[in-house]
């Protein structure tokens, strides 16, 4: 039968409880540590992910804005670009027609002159259609005018199959020819059709016929100016 425990064995004792409970405590908290330590990594690395993701959406979404900024940039310096072009090739047709215009007083004083009068007038005469015109000319015209009209009758007579009386109006005048430098009303010759009452104008003036060249022949002249592929693509 054991003896009284002595002060010692008491201390001895009370020594070996804290001992073991210190040596729990540490591997409990060692646990603990070790255990917060990986939750520790793995919510690290959770967040790392989620900001890598987030910065990498953030990347694309930025590339993405930056890829069309720069196609909207490109298409706006493309499209001035073809502006500048329609406008210098526009440039370049209107000084072309207004140098023909320019060439139009020519033709009054050529020899042909006198035929060209015949002609306008007859193609006139059948635009019209009407029983009795009078031909309205510039003033310096008015002496040529009137010796081709018995000509110009007998002509469309001809080739209408139907009389018509014909004659020089004896008061209205187209304006004069064109003057250099001047803005004045004018006209390089030619001639106007109108009925008895006026009510009826046909116009066929050396301008009037000009322009419907131009108009008619514009994908031609285009085509002849800057090459036929450049014109359809860019006119037609």
């Amino acid at each position: 039968m054991a003896g009284p425990l002595t002060g010692e064995d008491v201390q001895k004792q009370l020594k070996q409880m804290c001992s073991f409970i210190l040596k729990e405590a540490n591997e409990k908290a060692q646990e603990i540590g070790v255990k917060a330590e990986e939750e520790f990594n793995i919510e690290k690395q959770r967040l790392i992910q989620e900001e890598k993701v987030k910065i990498r959406k953030e990347y694309e979404k930025k590339e993405k804005q930056v890829e069309v900024q720069r196609k909207i940039a490109y298409s706006n310096e493309l499209n001035q670009a073809r502006l500048k072009v329609l406008k210098s090739r526009e440039d370049a047709m209107n000084r072309t027609l207004t140098d023909a215009f320019k060439r139009l007083s020519k033709i009054a004083s050529s020899p042909n002159y006198k035929n060209l009068l015949v002609d306008l007038i007859v193609q006139a005469l059948l635009k019209i259609d009407e029983p009795k015109v009078f031909v309205i000319c510039r003033e310096i015209d008015h002496s040529l005018v009137a010796s081709v009209v018995g000509e110009a009758k007998s002509k469309y007579e001809k080739i209408a199959g139907r009389t018509v009386e014909l004659s020089v109006d004896p008061t209205n005048r187209l304006s004069p020819a064109p003057v250099e430098g001047s803005s004045a009303p004018s006209c390089s010759g030619g001639i106007m059709l109108s009925t008895a009452e006026g009510k009826i104008i046909c116009s066929n003036t050396l301008e009037q016929r000009l322009s419907m060249i131009y108009e008619q022949q514009l994908p031609r002249i285009r085509s002849m100016m800057f090459g036929a592929s450049e014109s359809r693509k860019h006119y037609t």
